[in-house]
């Protein structure tokens, strides 16, 4: 059974001894490094020429590259590529007193929230999501990815399952209108959202990775096609009637259970639509990332 909870101590020495960094050319810079944590089914590759694109425009960036979990690997437990990765992110820390910012994609954006929960102790100032299910998945467009005969009504089925736990998919896949099993057996999304009970006052844990943030960026748009609903990735999300509900509304918020409200009211949160992009070409876009992403790399 997975752990959610780990000692501080623990987590900063728990480093793996295989770290491959994508380091581009540059040791003094005006800009803070960067890491960027790839999405599903994709490996640290296809994030070459987003550096590329960031190094152009900010010349002298360290960029760095998350090369764990790469394509089918990535469907590993999502508990598992967060303790793996996180203590990746505290040996950047180390290598940068100073700070550095964090990217996610897809469900790197996701694994990256996790992390930031997770080992509290980092050092990111600025997150960005860029297209990432951070309020869940619920659709049929990922799902027929891996089973693409599965109707998404069916797929709770499957996900909500022991041996269905074991898919990361699986540990975010929020299914509206079987709550009751997504809280009984999906442990990851609920857990990082503090919407369940966990011990040892978990809640103020978990807390206090998000609102040390100088800015959360979230960034998605209605022409995704594969986050669905494409809200997810502003912590929007479907009622049982699969209406979307803005997550102001929604009790994760209205009750600051990971420190979102807090963030928002310090004037720390900043979420953005963008209108034609698909969603595999959200890093690949120079018009996304110099409006959307670049003004938060300074």
């Amino acid at each position: 059974m997975v752990k959610y909870v780990m000692n501080e101590s623990k987590m900063w020495f728990q480093y793996h001894t295989y770290l491959l960094i994508i380091s581009l050319l540059g040791t003094s810079s005006a800009y803070k490094p960067v890491l960027i944590v790839h999405g599903i089914l994709s490996g640290n590759e296809t994030m070459l020429k987003f550096a590329e694109i960031i190094k152009q425009h900010h010349p002298g960036t360290r960029v760095y590259i998350c090369s764990r979990f790469n394509k089918w690997n990535s469907l590993e437990p999502m508990a598992h590529q967060v303790s793996v990765i996180g203590a990746d992110l505290l040996q950047i820390s180390a290598l940068h007193p100073e700070g550095f910012h964090l990217i996610g994609y897809s469900q790197g954006g996701l694994l990256s929230r996790a992390v930031l929960e997770f080992f509290p102790m980092h050092l990111v100032r600025n997150f960005i999501s860029l297209s990432s299910p951070q309020a869940g998945q619920y659709g049929t467009n990922m799902l027929h990815i891996f089973f693409p005969n599965l109707a998404k009504e069916e797929a709770y089925k499957v996900f909500y399952s022991k041996y269905g736990q074991y898919l990361s998919v699986a540990n975010y896949w929020n299914d509206p209108h079987h709550q009751d099993l997504f809280y009984k057996i999906c442990k990851f999304l609920p857990s990082i959202n503090n919407e369940i009970p966990l011990p040892n006052n978990t809640s103020q844990f978990f807390k206090r990775g998000i609102t040390k943030l100088k800015k959360m960026i979230l960034i998605g748009g209605p022409d995704d096609g594969t986050i669905e609903p494409w809200q997810s990735s502003h912590f929007s999300y479907y009622n049982e009637n699969e209406t979307v509900i803005p997550y102001k509304e929604r009790r994760i918020y209205q009750e600051d259970l990971f420190g979102l409200r807090t963030l928002d009211e310090r004037g720390a949160l900043h979420v953005f639509t963008a209108n034609g992009v698909k969603h595999h070409f959200w890093y690949r876009n120079t018009t996304v990332i110099k409006k959307y992403i670049l003004p938060w790399l300074n």
